[in-house]
């Protein structure tokens, strides 16, 4: 069975995503971005991944329906038709506005924020109304470019828009309307939409709309590239300014009017439009793109012809699942009651057992076929009724478990308020960059819902977030068993201990981005581990730092805090290595040295330092001390390496005070061998000194 990926693609433009982002959210090596290009096999589990990040389905990124020929299955012949279900939503895009807007409000790491208004999608534009030639029905179209609606000689309608059925005995080609309807139903949503397609498409007779600017009748035509399910069903078609309505329009012989000046109409559309100056526009010619789009927005409005609208690509959420495993969604179907929702009295509704879980032949979830189960009873006028069968996603759960987890005990509510006012809002969210749209998006939603119906105190539930990269095989692929470069952590700590894994992982590289797996990586950090424990063989009494030392640990203290703080663990532990590389220099340390070394490690290696600590009888658990301080005066340098240069060239270095004036760094200068032989004879006839930084003589 063949497939190609050109689905998803697609979706990555319409959604402003980059192949090389959606490659690091999710850890798709470069070789499997590659196979996804040359439409290769690629694990499922790539596939999963990929749908998870983007909230689809996998006929939303391939197409495999290489076995349909004419409609039928290459196989079995049987007819391959799509089906329309009813499912449960949860209207997330009530909050649309309200889940970009509140993100000023947290601190979010920016390409995460960024990935979250992406994914919502805002766009302001306007509903602008074409009359219907003779009619009452109005054509509705939103554009987020009213003021090019002087260059809209056609439009274009979805073949299954109610237009056509409500003016059938009117429309003069009815029979070669109905033909291309057929045609059109056999194409799934990415036939229709695929941009390098052959354009096909029928002009209604009969029919007419009315450009609301220019007061002109223009022709409708249907198109399959124009979907019922994506805007209002109809667009109003911009050839010049649009390359897609410019091949309809070549393809047809339409006119083509160029409205924003720049380009060549003969050769392609003009879509750098953001920018120019409006040409065959009546009474918008001569202005700016802004300042026409206002003019025009306004002048729609005042005639009733247009409203100002914001649109959003967020869809309403699907909730139901045709599947047995899944929260049971509490709604009971009566025949004279309608939909009527399970009392409370009577959740949680339990899963009844089931030795089958495989789906129906008819798409229903398994739990259809439990008939004591499905039938019940009315919750409102006790009469026949049945279950709903479809499940929950995993959403349901994912969306709020922390608010669960501050008070998993609690029998009467989720947490008790005074759990949620101590505990929320979660003071920082760590994970994956696969995370940081649907999970959080939809978890964003649901806690603002909570808010909302006052069982929360917050409208966010997480003051933070941030993303951490990926483990890498040593290949540089990601890990998996296919590929043969999974890494068993309890092979590693078998053989090199915890806290020689637990340090690796955190020294491996930049805490945001992914990295390859070293085995000689992981042997240095245990080599590393060892000569911390050997540091007890120079341990002298003492508890004040050494004093020669003493510079240098307020510095690690100080470079090691603000790193653990942002994530750099990485600096960190390199920091802590050069100091223990002054500890063994020096050849002795005192037992405060030990001490606030091992504290400062601890985080990373727990096991080790715990144990150092309590051999060496430090006193209680290490775990338990408080962090150590910094003085910010000892951070700072007393003697320095001062470069001299004499014009403009290195001639030596000076180790000064830090407080040394001009004139005594003069002085030191003069006197050094390796500088004065530049001087002698010379005329000093300029000075320039940055304290601390370098002392430059001029001389001729």
């Amino acid at each position: 069975m063949g497939v190609t990926y050109k689905p998803l693609w697609k979706l990555l433009i319409d959604r402003e995503l980059k192949k090389t982002e959606m490659s690091k959210a999710i850890g798709i090596s470069s070789s499997t971005l590659s196979k996804l290009g040359k439409d290769e096999y690629v694990s499922l589990d790539v596939l999963v991944r990929i749908c998870r990040y983007l909230n689809c389905q996998l006929s939303d990124i391939c197409n495999i329906n290489h076995e349909v020929v004419a409609g039928v299955c290459e196989r079995c012949s049987g007819e391959v038709v799509q089906k329309i279900r009813n499912q449960w939503m949860l209207k997330i895009t009530e909050y649309a506005d309200r889940l970009i807007s509140d993100l000023d409000k947290v601190d979010y790491i920016e390409r995460v924020k960024t990935q979250q208004i992406n994914w919502i999608g805002k766009s302001v534009g306007m509903d602008v109304d074409f009359q219907i030639s003779g009619k009452v029905e109005k054509l509705r179209v939103f554009t987020t470019r009213p003021d090019t609606l002087f260059g809209a000689p056609y439009m274009v309608i979805a073949a299954e828009h109610p237009l056509i059925k409500k003016y059938k005995d009117e429309i003069d080609n009815l029979d070669e309307i109905r033909a291309y309807q057929e045609m059109v139903s056999k194409k799934s949503d990415f036939e229709r939409t695929e941009l390098s397609k052959d354009k096909t498409g029928v002009e209604i007779k009969g029919l007419k709309a009315v450009n609301p600017v220019t007061g002109k009748e223009i022709p409708i035509w249907i198109s399959d590239y124009v979907l019922m399910t994506y805007g209002t069903g109809a667009i109003m078609a911009v050839p010049g300014h649009d390359q897609r309505d410019w091949e309809f329009a070549k393809k047809f012989d339409l006119p083509i009017i160029e409205v924003v000046k720049g380009g060549d109409m003969e050769k392609e559309a003009f879509t750098n439009t953001d920018k120019g100056t409006m040409v065959n526009s009546g009474f918008l010619d001569g202005m700016e793109v802004e300042d026409a789009v206002e003019h025009i927005s306004n002048w729609l409005e005042e005639r009733e012809l247009g409203t100002k609208k914001t649109n959003f690509k967020l869809r309403d959420w699907v909730f139901s699942r045709q599947r047995y495993w899944g929260e049971p969604i509490p709604l009971i179907h009566c025949e004279d009651c309608g939909w009527v929702p399970v009392p409370e009295d009577q959740l949680p509704i339990l899963l009844p057992d089931l030795e089958d879980y495989e789906p129906s032949h008819t798409g229903e979830s398994p739990l259809a076929k439990i008939t004591d189960w499905v039938e019940t009873e009315c919750p409102k006028c006790g009469g026949p009724g049945r279950r709903e069968t479809d499940t929950m996603p995993q959403w349901a759960g994912s969306s709020w478990y922390f608010l669960r987890y501050i008070d998993p005990l609690n029998e009467e509510t989720f947490a008790s308020q005074e759990a949620i006012d101590y505990w929320m809002p979660v003071d920082w969210y760590n994970g994956g960059m696969e995370h940081t749209t649907l999970h959080l998006l939809y978890s964003r939603f649901w806690h603002k819902f909570l808010f909302d119906i006052g069982v929360v105190p917050m409208d966010e539930p997480y003051a933070k977030r941030t993303s951490h990269g990926m483990i890498l095989g040593d290949n540089n692929e990601k890990m998996s068993k296919s590929r043969g470069n999974v890494i068993n952590p309890d092979e590693i700590v078998s053989e090199f201990g915890a806290d020689t894994l637990r340090t690796y992982e955190m020294f491996i590289g930049d805490f945001k981005k992914s990295a390859p797996w070293s085995e000689n990586g992981v042997k240095g950090c245990r080599r590393f581990l060892e000569r911390v424990w050997k540091l007890q063989e120079i341990l002298v009494d003492g508890d004040e730092y050494t004093k020669e030392l003493e510079s240098s640990i307020h510095k690690t203290i100080k470079k090691v805090t603000e790193d653990y703080e942002t994530l750099k663990f990485n600096t960190g532990i390199a920091a802590l290595m050069s100091l223990l590389n002054e500890f063994n220099d020096h050849g002795k340390i005192t037992k405060q040295d030990l001490k606030t070394y091992l504290i400062l490690l601890n985080p990373v290696a727990p096991h080790i330092t715990e144990e150092i600590w309590n051999i060496n009888e430090f006193g209680g658990y290490l775990h338990e001390t408080t962090w150590p301080k910094y003085d910010e005066e000892k951070t700072k340098d007393k003697v320095i390496e001062l470069p001299v240069q004499v014009n403009g060239r290195v001639r030596g270095t000076l180790v000064v005070d830090i407080s040394d004036s001009q004139d005594s760094i003069r002085e030191k200068a003069q006197q050094d061998e390796n500088v004065s032989k530049f001087l002698e004879g010379k005329e000093i006839i300029k000075e320039i000194f940055v304290p601390g930084k370098i002392y430059n003589i001029v001389v001729k």
